[in-house]
């Protein structure tokens, strides 16, 4: 069988990135972009019939880029999120395009959790206090999770392991997701920010969510934790509302990363500013790995995707040349 050519866009070392493929044997040939920018993406593409996708996003498949693979067959986003790719574009050409749903999710909830701990029991300001020679036993006034309301935006895998783990810290917990749920715990998004003690973001960046979250909305004293994508909260409305009536946010993400110098959310005390590694932990970039592998393996030998996003047939057809199972 001739080798599929395999462009791949992660921001990681070629050397890297042969070693990861290499069970693969010769049924792929790896290249990568001349240079790290949308110009020499653009310029790989018309060779390429799989492409493993940026989970940075910087190098992203939007419309003009699916018309200029003409061989694309199938796109491997080593990420949950499928920020930036034209879902559409790409099932009109035929190409499936598969994501790694669920590898991160005991790593993201467990994050969710520990922030909101984090921030309600003013870890950081105690950890600086002592550090600074003061021991304020009684000026803190740090609150127990338990007992709280815990409204969860986004119940797929992540969102549904957060329900677990906080339920097991005593909590009352709701959600809302956009397809609704027979299930008492499902509640209507305005009910879940509005009454929720803590409110916990964790659902897909989309056009349908991007600013879905006004946390001048949230009830006083609330806390919010954003583990999703920064878009889907309305920052500027998030900084206002932390200067008035709400509690605290503990923040993963954010509508520009790197978050810039002079972001008024630098000197907000109240804020818990995570760099995006919320799903970053040695099993999730396991349970990754191996994802992204035995869809690549599947595709090549004409088996079944999994987690295919975009409607696509799961079966990789190869445009050009021999068949997968050839």
């Amino acid at each position: 069988m001739t080798p599929w050519n395999l462009l791949a866009l992660p921001p990681l070392p070629e050397e890297l990135l042969r070693g990861l493929i290499k069970p693969l044997g010769d049924r792929v040939r790896l290249s990568v972009p001349a240079r790290r920018d949308r110009a020499a993406m653009l310029d790989a593409l018309p060779e390429a019939e799989i492409v493993l996708g940026d989970w940075s996003s910087e190098l992203a498949l939007d419309a003009e880029a699916v018309a200029a693979a003409s061989r694309l067959a199938f796109v491997q986003q080593p990420s949950v999120g499928v920020d930036g790719h034209d879902l559409p574009a790409l099932a009109a050409a035929g190409v499936p395009l598969a994501n790694t749903a669920g590898v991160s999710a005991v790593a993201v909830a467990e994050w969710c959790v520990s922030a909101a701990l984090a921030v309600r029991r003013k870890l950081r300001e105690a950890d600086a206090a002592v550090r600074a020679g003061r021991w304020p036993q009684q000026e803190l006034q740090p609150s127990e999770l338990s007992g709280s309301k815990v409204g969860i935006v986004g119940h797929g895998p992540i969102g549904a392991e957060c329900g677990r783990l906080f339920r097991a810290f005593g909590c009352q917990v709701s959600y809302w997701t956009r397809t609704p749920r027979e299930d008492p715990a499902y509640t209507p998004l305005e009910t879940v920010v509005a009454e929720s003690d803590v409110l916990v973001v964790v659902i897909a960046l989309s056009e349908q969510t991007r600013g879905l979250i006004d946390a001048r909305r949230m009830k006083q004293g609330a806390l919010l934790v954003n583990a999703a994508r920064g878009e889907v909260v309305d920052q500027a409305a998030l900084v206002e509302a932390l200067g008035g009536h709400l509690g605290g946010a503990a923040l993963d993400v954010f509508a520009t990363e790197p978050l810039p110098a002079g972001d008024p959310l630098l000197g907000l005390d109240r804020v818990l500013l995570s760099p995006h590694i919320a799903g970053v932990t040695g099993q999730a970039t396991g349970r990754l790995i191996k994802a992204v592998m035995d869809n690549l393996e599947a595709a090549v030998e004409g088996r079944p995707l999994v987690n295919v996003v975009n409607r696509a047939d799961a079966i990789v057809t190869r445009k050009f040349g021999d068949s997968p199972a050839a």
